[in-house]
């Protein structure tokens, strides 16, 4: 059987990660800078597997010599979106934590055999087009979906911008390229890109390890027991340690079911075909 690697680029949390490992594959390193986040990382996946608080410090060699492997099976990266957000002032390339070049130079030297980029819904209409273009010029073919988050039974729309590339040096077979069904008209101006068909689907996405779409009933400021920890003013804690740490790292996180079939179902192809 083929051991599934993965390494994580801008891990933050680890929902990506944790998505990856339901799927099948094991995470054998992990880029994050935020220093909560990292105490999250320690905690959720261990201590042994090796980390970098900066991707502009992770080359080929340095990745061989901390991990002992040549490539992994897939680079996995939510790359950061204030540059796209609409929260924000949408700079695109201007803005200095524009990062995605960082990540594509890591995909050029490591050349997994797979590919995933994650960003919010303004990417679409930024800063896509360029960013399936990169990996297409690096020799991927390239897929764009957008999930929401309550597309898998969240309380929340939550929509996020995955960008699957698959080496075509393992596809020898496959010449499509680009991205051409029909994309969504609200959610572009601007762009030529387009997304899979099967985005937005409100699927309920199994992932086997009672997480699916069993969430849990939503607290009310109205129920008795919110009240202990929630004075009246909406989104305002009292004694709630790391609270904006907290909230911070889960407002640029992604929800594990959002991605969690994608992470499947390049699992399957890379065990059912022979390399």
């Amino acid at each position: 059987m083929n051991d599934l690697t993965h390494l994580s680029l801008f891990a933050g949390i680890g929902g990506i990660d944790l998505a990856a490992e339901w799927a099948g594959f094991r995470t054998v390193g992990q880029v994050e800078q935020n220093p909560y986040a990292l105490r999250v990382l320690r905690n959720r996946f261990g201590r042994r597997i090796p980390r970098w608080t900066d991707i502009r410090d992770i080359s080929a060699d340095n990745f061989k010599r901390r991990t002992g492997i040549d490539s992994p099976t897939i680079i996995t990266g939510g790359f950061p979106c204030q540059p796209f957000s609409c929260a924000g002032k949408r700079r695109g390339k201007e803005d200095d934590r524009y990062l995605w070049p960082e990540m594509l130079r890591v995909v050029r030297e490591l050349r997994p055999a797979w590919v995933l980029g994650e960003n919010v819904a303004g990417i679409v209409s930024m800063e896509l087009e360029p960013c399936c273009t990169d990996l297409e010029g690096e020799g991927y073919t390239v897929r764009a979906f957008l999930v929401p988050a309550c597309g898998v039974g969240a309380w929340h729309r939550r929509e996020r911008v995955f960008i699957i590339g698959s080496n075509t040096r393992y596809n020898a077979g496959s010449t499509e390229q680009g991205c051409k069904p029909h994309i969504p008209k609200k959610l572009v101006t601007g762009s030529t890109r387009q997304l899979h068909p099967k985005s937005l689907a409100h699927t309920k996405g199994e992932c086997g390890h009672g997480t699916g779409t069993a969430w849990p009933r939503r607290r009310r400021s109205s129920d008795a027991d919110w009240g202990s920890v929630e004075p009246a003013v909406d989104r305002v804690a009292h004694g709630v340690p790391h609270r904006v740490d907290r909230l911070r790292c889960l407002g640029n996180a992604v929800v594990p079911q959002q991605v969690y079939p994608i992470l499947a179902g390049i699992a399957q192809i890379e065990l059912s075909e022979e390399r």
